[in-house]
C-alpha cells in the first residue's frame, strides 16, 4: 500500500532521478497517459498529476502505457543496439585496433560509441576494445607463448608500450602474469539497478549495487588483497549468482548456494556468518548480532563489520536494523534496505 507520505518521498526520488529507486516504484502521468521509471529524462509532472504504482503490472492494468523514453517494461541500463553491436565486432576479430574507417564501415559514429560506453561500462569503447585485446594477450602468455609474440598479435610494435599498456590493464607487467590470480567481472542488471560481480572460477569475491558510494575504492582493495588481475569476463559462479538473484527477485529463491570468498578479519568473518542465520523474512539489531557471536558490547564493532560486507543480498547486511527500529545504514541506500525487507516479509 503507497502511502500518501510515499507518494511524496517518491515524487522527489523522480525529481532528483535517483537510481536507488529503481525497481521501487513506477510513476503514471495523468495528463500524458504514460507510466515510467524513476530515472526517466523526460520532463516532470506536477505532483498532482502521478500516480504511483508498486509494480509495472500495476500501471498497465491502471490504463498506463509504457514510456517510450525509459522503458520501464526492460532492465533500466539495459544494453542499446549500438553497444550490442560494437560489442559483437569485437568478438568477431577481437585483435582489431579500432581506427575511425572502422566505426564507418559499422555506420556508427564514433563519438557516440564514446559516450554511450563510457556511461555503461566506465571506460570509452576504445578502451573496451583495447582491454580484450590485452586479454589475450593474457591468454597466450599464461600459456607459455613468448611476451613478444602476445605483443605483436596485440597490435604493439614497441615492447615498452605494451609493456606499459598490458601493466597499466591487468596490474601486471607480461613476465609477472603467471604469478597472479585472475579474477572476472560482470554486470549483472537486477530488479533495483545494476550490479557488479567479481569472481574467479570457483568463487564469487564481490556482488555490489553499481551506483555504491566507494565502489572503486572496494575494487582497487580487493584487487590488492588478492593480489589479483581484474578483468571483464564470466566464471560459473557469476552465472550462478545471476540465476539465483533472478529467483530471489521473483520470489521463489530464499538461500543462496552460490560459493562465496569471505575476505576480511576474523571478526568481521564471524560476523558475517551470524548474518547468515538470520531467517529470511526476519531482521536484527546490531546487539542482537553482538550478543549471538558472544560480545555482546561490540554493538559499534559489528555495525562497521555489516558495512564492510562485499556481498550484498547475499550475506543479508539489510536485514540488520537499529534496536530503536530504525533501519539504520545500508551500502546500497535505505530505499533499497526497506524494498528488501518488505520483499522478503511478504514471502518474496
Amino acid at each position: 500500500m503507497i502511502t500518501v507520505e510515499n507518494k511524496r518521498e517518491y515524487y522527489q526520488a523522480l525529481i532528483d532521478k535517483k537510481t536507488e529507486y529503481e525497481g521501487v516504484f513506477y510513476v503514471g502521468v495523468k495528463t500524458t497517459g504514460v507510466f515510467c521509471r524513476p530515472t526517466c529524462s523526460a520532463r516532470k509532472p506536477k505532483f498532482e498529476n502521478c500516480e504511483f504504482f508498486e509494480t509495472a503490472q500495476e500501471a498497465l492494468l491502471a490504463s498506463f502505457r509504457p514510456c517510450q523514453r525509459c522503458r520501464p517494461l526492460s532492465h533500466p541500463n539495459q544494453v542499446s543496439e549500438l553497444i550490442q553491436t560494437l560489442v559483437d565486432a569485437v568478438e568477431e576479430n577481437p585483435e582489431r585496433r579500432w581506427k575511425d574507417r572502422d566505426f564507418r564501415e559499422l555506420s556508427v559514429d564514433a563519438s557516440t560509441a564514446r559516450r554511450q560506453f563510457k556511461k555503461r561500462f566506465g571506460m570509452t569503447f576504445v578502451a573496451y576494445a583495447r582491454a580484450r585485446r590485452m586479454g589475450l594477450a593474457m591468454k597466450q602468455i599464461r600459456e607459455g607463448n613468448k611476451v613478444i609474440d602476445a605483443q605483436l598479435d596485440a597490435g604493439y610494435e614497441s615492447s615498452s608500450g605494451f609493456r606499459d599498456a598490458f601493466s597499466r590493464i591487468m596490474g601486471a607487467a607480461p613476465t609477472l602474469v603467471g604469478l597472479r590470480h585472475i579474477l572476472k567481472a560482470a554486470w549483472l542488471d537486477t530488479r533495483l539497478g545494476p550490479m557488479i560481480a567479481i569472481a574467479d572460477e570457483r568463487e564469487l569475491y564481490l556482488l555490489e549495487f553499481v551506483d555504491r558510494r566507494g565502489l572503486e575504492r572496494e575494487v582497487e582493495r580487493l584487487r590488492k588483497k588478492t593480489k589479483s588481475t581484474i578483468l571483464p569476463g564470466i566464471t560459473e559462479p557469476i552465472h550462478s549468482i545471476e540465476r539465483e538473484l533472478n529467483q530471489y527477485f521473483d520470489g521463489k529463491l530464499e538461500e543462496f548456494k552460490t560459493p562465496l570468498f569471505l575476505l576480511g578479519s576474523p571478526f568481521q568473518k564471524r560476523v558475517w556468518e551470524e548474518l547468515q542465520k538470520i531467517p529470511f523474512g526476519e531482521t536484527r539489531s546490531y546487539s542482537d548480532i553482538a550478543a549471538a557471536i558472544g560480545k555482546p558490547s561490540a554493538f559499534r564493532a559489528v555495525a562497521n563489520a555489516n558495512g564492510a560486507n562485499q556481498l550484498a543480498i547475499i550475506i543479508p547486511c539489510h536485514r540488520v536494523i537499529n534496536t530503536n527500529g530504525d533501519l539504520g545504514g545500508y551500502g546500497g541506500g535505505i530505499t533499497r534496505k526497506k524494498w528488501l525487507i518488505n520483499h522478503e516479509k511478504r514471502g518474496g
